[in-house]
């Protein structure tokens, strides 16, 4: 598995434009398989409406985009956040019209999306920033759009790519999704053969995700209790703490005040929690 490492430079640097652009730039990129993921073109093969609207994020050299468009689809969006990379993608597919390329930050990019391919995008975010991506992936979809693709299920000592499991991603992912699929992956690339899991999640229109900035916790214990305070407030269905104490991601109902959020906290002066991220 020591094909999937996927930088030359050291992965404690800040995973930022500059890191991914010099990835590029130096031709290291042991993630890219060279041709559109097995299980990914099987799904494309499965989708029968070729103008929906379909986002790639972390796009990267992108064989998923140039398949679609070899079988037809029309309506493709693909971002990445590394200049050079996004330089080439444009030249090569400067005489396409249904593929729009885009240069940014997928945290801030703006748009609504019918589908949304899940492939080395996650497993390429430091996992401080896996609540973010539920938050935002519910932002962007319409209100019967899926997320589609490919979650590692494993760990590495080191990242990216960073690991995860089965049940981490069902306590992320639940309540913001309906989980349509969730299963071992029988026709991953041989590089990556039994350590995937294919996904498809269809987004749960009748909730409300947030995403609030959150200050004061210090440890696992003080994160699960606070988990706990916020699961206990009516209309309430999920919470998920970032690792490293500063976001939490709270599924709803309805629309919670933050009076009552701080209120559930005040038992400790230094817990603090700012007004949701839009």
């Amino acid at each position: 598995m020591e094909n999937l490492q996927c930088c030359i430079t050291s992965c404690e640097k800040p995973l930022d434009q500059t890191y991914w652009d010099n990835q590029y730039q130096a031709n290291s990129t042991g993630w890219d398989l060279g041709q559109v993921s097995p299980p990914l073109k099987s799904y494309i093969d499965s989708l029968k409406d070729k103008n929906i609207s379909i986002l790639i994020p972390g796009c990267g050299n992108t064989y998923e985009a140039e398949y679609l468009l070899e079988q037809g689809f029309t309506n493709i969006t693909v971002i990445d956040i590394a200049p050079t990379l996004v330089e080439n993608l444009k030249f090569k597919f400067k005489d396409n019209s249904n593929i729009n390329i885009v240069l940014g930050d997928f945290f801030e990019h703006r748009g609504v999306y019918d589908l949304i391919l899940e492939q080395t995008f996650f497993c390429a975010l430091p996992p401080t920033m896996r609540q973010k991506y539920v938050w935002k992936m519910h932002q962007l979809l319409d209100d019967k759009g899926k997320i589609a693709g490919l979650l590692f299920n494993r760990t590495f000592e080191s990242g990216p790519p960073f690991g995860g499991s089965q049940e981490e991603y069902n306590l992320l992912f639940q309540k913001s999704f309906d989980f349509l699929k969730m299963e071992i992956c029988q026709n991953s690339a041989e590089k990556r053969a039994d350590s995937e899991l294919f996904i498809e999640f269809q987004k749960n229109s009748e909730v409300l995700v947030n995403l609030y900035p959150f200050e004061g916790i210090t440890c696992s214990g003080c994160k699960n209790t606070v988990s706990e305070k916020f699961s206990s407030i009516e209309g309430i269905l999920n919470v998920s703490m970032s690792s490293n104490f500063a976001e939490v991601l709270i599924v709803s109902k309805n629309e919670i005040a933050l009076e009552t959020l701080q209120k559930e906290i005040a038992y400790d002066i230094k817990y603090k929690i700012g007004k949701h991220f839009v």
